[in-house]
């Protein structure tokens, strides 16, 4: 095959039902270079190596077994494999607009600073679902939806960074800073992640640009069993946790984060109680002073665990 301009990588673990619509939204791109989808196969242990199999007479397409759990294992397998210097990274439940690897293609080779990239983000419902009236804009992000307008901005906030699941990175970047680390993100049912806000910290110390591009555009399935309030608590824990693992990372451990973390749980009380008549905002607020349980939670045990290796 040509020299690869653009390797698409997708990650995946048990999502047979929504993976075969991923790779054929990558197949199907209007490119007018050489590109690859690398299918990483996560420790599957359903359909997915067959689903893969079915398309494996495309010459663009490639499969590799990763049996190590989780996401940013996934994603380093998935670079290691790609032959290119730009890597885009699509979900297992997402679908790519036509345009989308050309898109990215485009704003990587405009700009030679650029490290990072990532598009405009819309939700597909299942059949016959309305978005519940307690989804709040907020949390309907924690679904996946993201959208900064319809301009190209550079990204100066890390909390503004691309989803991971619209996502582009140049390897020699990741090779600066050494992969993506395993210490963060998606470990099978486990919902860790902040490692893409990482990443754009990273970039942003070492002089690079991350770019948000809203034509780069992509549709991200909402799973039924992710329209419950019980789910949303569930993720608000886990990025509560997520934060505290990239502060001590970052060498920000300490009893310190105690009070951070305490000083933000009772604004979330305080906050719920002042939308108690917005039923969206409310439930919001509730989620963030849960989450923020999840961060105290795992910083009193970072906290005993230092302790005990004195």
């Amino acid at each position: 095959m040509p020299d690869i301009q653009i390797s698409a990588i997708i990650c995946t673990h048990n999502r047979d039902s929504y993976l075969g619509a991923a790779i054929d939204s990558l197949l199907a791109q209007e490119l007018n270079v050489n590109f690859e989808i690398v299918v990483v196969d996560n420790g599957s242990s359903d359909r997915t190596s067959e689903v893969v199999k079915q398309r494996l007479h495309h010459p663009q397409v490639k499969y590799i077994f990763e049996p190590i759990i989780g996401l940013s294992v996934a994603r380093n397998t998935g670079a290691k494999t790609a032959n290119a210097e730009i890597l885009v990274y699509l979900d297992d439940d997402a679908q790519a607009s036509s345009q989308w690897l050309q898109v990215i293609y485009d704003a990587y080779q405009e700009n030679t600073k650029l490290a990072i990239a990532g598009g405009k983000v819309t939700l597909i419902w299942p059949p016959n679902t309305q978005p519940p009236k307690w989804l709040s804009p907020g949390l309907a992000a924690n679904l996946g939806a993201y959208d900064l307008g319809d301009k190209t901005l550079y990204i100066e906030q890390p909390g503004l960074t691309p989803r991971g699941l619209n996502y582009s990175i140049r390897r020699s970047f990741l090779d600066q800073i050494g992969g993506f680390d395993p210490q963060l993100g998606r470990v099978g049912k486990n919902l860790l992640s902040n490692e893409e806000l990482q990443m754009t910290e990273f970039a942003l110390q070492r002089g690079w640009q991350v770019a948000y591009i809203p034509t780069a555009l992509v549709a991200h399935n909402v799973a039924p069993e992710r329209l419950k309030p019980s789910w949303f608590f569930n993720r608000g824990w886990w990025q509560g946790v997520s934060e505290c693992y990239r502060e001590q990372l970052a060498g920000k451990a300490g009893f310190e984060q105690i009070q951070r973390g305490s000083e933000k749980f009772l604004r979330g009380i305080y906050k719920s109680f002042q939308h108690i008549s917005d039923p969206a905002e409310r439930f919001d607020k509730l989620v963030y002073a849960y989450g923020q349980i999840g961060y105290l939670n795992a910083v009193i045990y970072g906290l005993i665990t230092k302790a005990h290796k004195k």
